[in-house]
């Protein structure tokens, strides 16, 4: 039975590929890696325990010598671990550049001493910058603008520097925004879910017309599943992306509609430092090599999202408390006023 090392597994995206992968394959040990910070959180991981070939690991992947024990047991390394959120690393990028670059440094140095198989590494479309006149290839120059976004470019590139140095089998993938089940309500859509739910202002930056590629988490999932079981792409980037364009404005309007809340609720504050007008990927590289494509409907996806805001209210409702509702008063101070 191989053996995956899944990083960052109790964050949004990492614990859904978990449940989607513990749901597919029987054939795969998962050891599920994190830190369990702010957005690591173990309400995500509920019932993964009745699994037998599932074990979780409270631990840093900063930390050396733990990586290096777990990694003598393991073939495959899928790391999601990393600080996510655009807005915190304005404020303060140290968090950011000591997890995404030197943890996956030391994630990369335990692959290449354990002999790991392949070793995938989650980067984000960020790394581009602005998608100006087409979505941005694989090829594209990495212009990130944001502390965030250059973390993890600099993971990027130590990653395929580990291929062309070492020749670590690895493989990279750029994501464009996700959305879905057990989203940390400093995320755009599940904020704004969960504020129209309380009849709280919809914070909207600037004009509200920045657009973004939104993909339903479970695409994603299955992208990473092709990714995991193609042959010969070590040493590539792969592009992940549904190809629908939406503005922060219209992803508002929709909630707002399919909750049935007024329009008044959406308040406009002022822009961030360096936000992004449009993030957009090309995602022709991995249709055409690994045969994948989104499979959700954009509209379908988007009201499985509402009402599983709407029906997991104890999810969500103890988060926005305590650290997360002074960090709210904070960043939103325009629409608490």
């Amino acid at each position: 039975m191989k053996k995956i090392l899944v990083t960052g597994g109790a964050g949004f995206i990492g614990s859904n590929f978990i449940k989607y992968m513990l749901n597919q394959y029987q054939e795969y040990f998962i050891v599920n890696l994190d830190k369990l910070t702010y957005a690591g959180n173990p309400d995500n991981l509920k019932g993964l325990d009745e699994y037998k070939n599932y074990r979780f690991v409270k631990g840093d992947i900063k930390d050396e010598k733990l990586v290096g024990e777990i990694g003598k047991d393991i073939d495959i390394v899928i790391n999601f671990a990393a600080e996510t959120h655009v807005d915190r690393s304005i404020g303060d990028p140290a968090d950011f550049i000591m997890t995404d670059v030197y943890g996956t440094y030391v994630l990369l140095e335990m692959a290449r001493n354990c002999n790991i198989e392949r070793f995938i590494q989650i980067s984000t479309d960020e790394v581009y910058g602005e998608a100006i006149d087409e979505p941005c290839q694989e090829t594209d120059a990495l212009m990130p603008k944001s502390p965030y976004a250059a973390s993890k470019a600099g993971a990027d590139r130590l990653v395929f520097s580990y291929w062309t140095t070492y020749q670590l089998p690895v493989v990279i993938t750029r994501c464009s925004n996700n959305y879905g089940p057990n989203q940390y309500p400093e995320k755009m859509i599940p904020l704004f879910v969960t504020n129209a739910m309380e009849d709280k202002p919809l914070p909207v930056y600037g004009d509200g017309r920045n657009t973004r590629d939104w993909i339903y988490v479970e695409d994603h999932c299955r992208a990473l599943d092709a990714v995991l079981h193609s042959e010969g792409i070590e040493g590539e980037v792969f592009n992940i992306g549904s190809g629908i364009e939406k503005s922060i404005l219209e992803i508002a309007d929709i909630i707002l509609d399919v909750l049935d809340k007024p329009k008044s609720l959406m308040k406009f504050v002022t822009d961030r430092p360096g936000h992004v007008m449009r993030h957009a990927v090309d995602t022709r590289k991995i249709k055409n090599r690994l045969q994948w494509g989104p499979a959700s409907s954009f509209s379908d996806a988007m009201k499985k999202t509402i009402e599983w805001f709407v029906n997991n209210e104890w999810w969500w409702k103890k988060i926005k408390s305590g650290e997360y509702k002074e960090y709210y008063k904070k960043m939103y101070k325009e629409v608490e006023d």
